[in-house]
Order: C-alpha cells, then structure tokens, then sequence
C-alpha cells in the first residue's frame, strides 16, 4: 500500500484490534448455543421462582413460564435430545439443497459458468460483470470465495488493471451482497426455517417458505451490482492507480496465470450448451407445473390440489427439491458432455464432498436445536417478546403522536425507525459473530415474535436482518472466510493484513449500507410485496373476550 494511504489503514487497524479482541473473546459458535442453552435451563428456573408471567397477544392468556429445573424437565430434555437436531427445521432443507449443488459443483459446471460470464464480457463492463457474477455465486453456497475472488485478481491482472481491485469486487458481490440474486440458493430455506421456528412462538401455524424475500433479492441484485460498480472504480481504484512494482513482483505469475488457460475448453463448451439445454427443458416442465388448471393438458400439477392457488402450493414448498433437481440433472449433463463425470460413483462422489464439508455446521445444528428446543419450552422467548413489543410499542406511539391511520406518513415512518435500527443492530452484531444462520438461530427468537406482535411480518423481519448480515460481512474478521482473502491478497501484496482489507472493502460496506437501507425504505413505503405470498404485516388473532 502506498504511504498516504498507511494512517487511514493504521487507524482501522486500532479499531480492528478492539473488533478483534471482543470477537476472539467469544467462543466457538458451537460452545455458545451449548451455554445458551444451560443458561435458558437457569433462567426458567429463576424466572418460574418469580413467577414471571405476560398475557398473550393472540389469546388473551396469561403466558406462564416452564420450568426446566425441575425432573419433569431432566426427562423432556433428555428424551427428546435427539429429535430436537433431527427435528429442526434447517436441517434437512441444506443437507438436500447441498447434495444437488455438490453434483453441480464436483462436475465443474459451475466454475465453467462463473469463467464464461466473467471472461466473455468487454473490458469496459469487467467490473459489473465481476460483481455480478459474485453476488449470483452465492447461490451455491460459498463456491464465489474460493473461485470467483482468485479468478478475478488474475482476469483484472490480465487486463492492465491492479489484480486486487478486482478481488475486491468480487468480494464485494460474493459477501456483500450474499442477499441478492436473481435465484434461491441454499441460505434461504435455511433462514427461513429459523424463521419459521421463531414465527410458531408466536402463531403455531405460521409457515415462511425458501422464497419469502425473493421479489426483494432480484431487485437488490441490480442495484448492489451497480453499487459495487461506482464503489470500485470511483473509490477503491484510486488508490490502485499506480502500481509498477507490483506488476514487476507478480511478473511470474501473471504469465503462469494468462487468460488463456482460463478459457474454455471445446468440451467445456459443449458441456454449457447441453447443460442450458438440461436446464431449458426443467424449467418448461416447472412452467408448465405452475400454469392455471386447464390451460394446458395436465397443466397446474403442483399448485394447490384443493384452491388451484399458486401461493402454498406444492411448488413454492419444494423450492428444496428444485434445487436439488436442477443441481443434479444439469450438473450431470454438464459431466457426461464435458467427461468429468463417467459414471454413477462420480455423481456420488460430488454429493460426498459436499456433505463432507458440513461437519462443523452439525456440530453447530445439533446445540442450536437444543437451544431453540429449550427457549420455545420455556416460553421465555414470547414473554420476551410480548414485553420487548410493549417497550417497542411505547416508542412507536412517540413516533405517531395518537395517529391511527396505518396508511398515514406517521407509521410508515415509525416502521422504518424501528426496522432501521434492527438493520443498525445486525449489523453491529456481524462483527462479533461471522454465521449468518448461527446469528439468526440466536436472534430470530426474540426479534421474529416481537415484530410480530407489533404487527410486522417475520418475512420483512427476515429481509431486515439479512440486509444487515450481508453489507458487514466483507469488514467482519469473524467472517470464516476472511483470513481466505487476506491469504489472497498477500499473493500480490505480501504485507497485506486485516486493516488492508478492511481499508479496501470499507468503502463497499458503507455504500452497500447506505444504497440497500434506501431500496428497504422505498419498498416499506410503496407497501411493495418481498415475495410470492409474503406480506409485509402481521395481522394478529383477536384476543378471547
């Protein structure tokens, strides 16, 4: 880095130390939910000894809490360990959409796609289509980080330009924008499912589907694209301008790394074509699942059997089974065209390696279920809610100054306050804690019920914290793949630590916020939907009596 640039980084630098410091001071996510989980089995205890109680919401009755301390609860904890991690509700949907993208990923399928669309684009649109082509990889899980961020440090290093300033685009699409796409990948039916945990707290029959903020992700797409584009040349490349040395020390291996040998091979090619047409032929059977009833000979088969609706239909609530689908059968002809897969064991080998990766998020799974299994026993969790909504509520009405029109200027303005500072408040928190699915299994127990009883979907709530999570995951050095691109970076810069690459990706963080807290602000006050049967309120049952 330059010398004009060293304050600015050194005084990040001092603020990363302290980011530091408090997050290594933290355990193991996995340690964490164990102790939160003891610590909920103490406070039903202490809470049931001073009879805590709240009323509620829906029904008007006094909420009471359980008491785990208690042999009746040794047994409920002990008998139902096991099925409280088979049980829960993430689980299985990752394993299922995972084993699909594995086959797509181990046939190289998706590298050959992420190479063309970054390679095939002219000089003057690299950057947008390298973030793009990043924000779209987070569809497949974490492949951007370990394929995409490389691939364009060479691809920009190629083309004249600063290899790390095409890194950082990339970053900035891959992590920061890890919640837009113009497709469901595997983080949505995870949130949702811990959406929908939380939501039962509150309403035992609330569902939230993988596609609850898809509407809201495909608009976010163009804008983070167009966002990480003005950041990266109008920002970041400034400071890149100028750097002889740099390319005189890379010399090497920007030979080893010429474009060309990241080309396509003819087989590749036509592993792509067969693989769109795979891909064409499942996405007409799809349509045609979806059309009305009637229109076609057999058409409409996976809506709704008994309304012919297409929302809650068999459709939307095999969003997992399509993953998979698609991940298998176009990774598959993908393989036999392109000759990387020849036979049934190399399918299976694709979806081993992608399970073999999730052994730490088991661990992880197995002691967040107990502690979600312990939080909703207890009711602790709505009691929470119900006095958090109250105190909430009491601010809200500051806001609105005894209006009750929920159209008028006032609500919307206090929903965007309260929904503001939840984005704020996530945001903040990414610092500490890295998993976006370990910080929403701790955060949507409490926040999903109590917006809930203010009225506000666990949809948008969920739409809320994942703008959070995503515009600080690329400063976070708590995010597991930090020290990847600090690694990364150190191949062109080898003095590069954490304040280089928080003093690169600060800009993105900023702007990110900034830009999609706007977006979020418009679509609450255009009263806009954030997906197929998603509304943005919650309206509640009304109280017995």
């Amino acid at each position: 880095m330059s010398e004009t640039a060293a304050p600015r980084r050194s005084a990040i630098d001092r603020f990363l130390n302290i980011v530091e410091t408090g997050g290594n001071a933290l355990p193991h996510p996995a340690t964490l939910f164990a102790l939160l989980a003891l610590l909920v089995v103490l406070m039903s205890g202490v809470a049931a000894w001073l009879d805590v109680s709240a009323a509620h919401p829906s029904t008007g009755e006094p909420i009471t809490v359980v008491n785990l301390l208690t042999l009746e609860g040794l047994h409920r904890m002990s008998t139902s360990m096991v099925t409280n991690f088979t049980s829960f509700a993430p689980l299985g949907t990752v394993l299922v959409a995972l084993l699909g993208i594995g086959v797509a990923e181990h046939s190289g399928l998706i590298g050959a796609a992420l190479r063309l669309v970054v390679l095939a684009s002219p000089r003057v649109l690299l950057t947008p289509v390298v973030v793009f082509a990043g924000v779209m990889s987070n569809m497949a899980s974490e492949i951007g980080y370990v394929l995409m961020v490389p691939l364009a440090g060479l691809i920009f290093l190629a083309a004249g330009r600063h290899p790390i300033l095409g890194m950082a685009a990339a970053f900035a699409g891959v992590s920061g924008g890890y919640s837009a796409n113009l497709l469901i990948g595997t983080i949505d039916p995870l949130l949702a499912g811990l959406s929908q945990e939380a939501a039962r707290i509150v309403d035992p029959a609330y569902t939230v589907t993988p596609v609850a903020n898809w509407y809201f992700m495909i608009a976010s797409t163009p804008l983070i694209t167009l966002l990480g584009w003005y950041t990266t040349e109008r920002i970041v490349a400034p400071r890149f301008a100028h750097k002889p040395e740099l390319q005189a020390a890379s010399d090497g291996e920007t030979h080893s790394a010429d474009p060309e040998a990241q080309k396509l091979k003819p087989e590749e090619k036509r592993g792509l074509w067969w693989s769109l047409v795979a891909t064409a032929v499942i996405t007409l059977i799809l349509i045609w699942a979806a059309l009305p009833k009637g229109l076609f000979f057999g058409a409409g088969f996976m809506r709704d059997p008994v309304t012919g609706d297409l929302l809650r239909s068999p459709m939307l609530n095999s969003v997992v089974a399509i993953i998979f689908l698609y991940g298998v059968v176009v990774g598959v002809t993908y393989g036999i065209v392109a000759r990387t897969v020849r036979s049934d064991e190399d399918v299976i080998k694709g979806m081993g390696q992608s399970m073999s990766t999730l052994g730490v998020y088991l661990v992880l799974t197995f002691f967040a279920a107990q502690f979600v299994a312990f939080f909703n026993w207890t009711q602790l969790g709505l009691i929470f809610a119900v006095e958090g909504a109250s105190l909430l509520d009491s601010a809200r009405q500051l806001v609105l100054g005894g209006e009750t029109d929920p159209s008028s200027w006032r609500w919307v303005l206090a929903k965007l306050l309260i929904m503001g500072g939840f984005i704020g408040l996530t945001a903040v928190a990414n610092l500490f804690m890295g998993s976006a699915s370990a910080k929403w299994a701790l955060m949507a127990p409490i926040f999903v019920p109590m917006f809930m009883i203010l009225g506000y979907s666990p949809e948008l709530t969920q739409i809320a914290y994942r703008i959070g999570d995503s515009v600080t995951n690329i400063i976070s050095p708590m995010m597991s793949y930090f020290a990847l691109i600090i690694a990364f970076l150190q191949r062109y810069e080898p003095k590069a630590g954490i304040g280089t690459v928080i003093s690169v990706m600060l800009p993105y963080s900023v702007v990110f916020a900034i830009g999609w807290s706007i977006l979020f602000a418009v679509w609450l006050v255009l009263g806009l939907p954030i997906g197929p049967g998603s509304p943005l309120e919650y309206i509640q049952a009304t109280p017995a009596g």
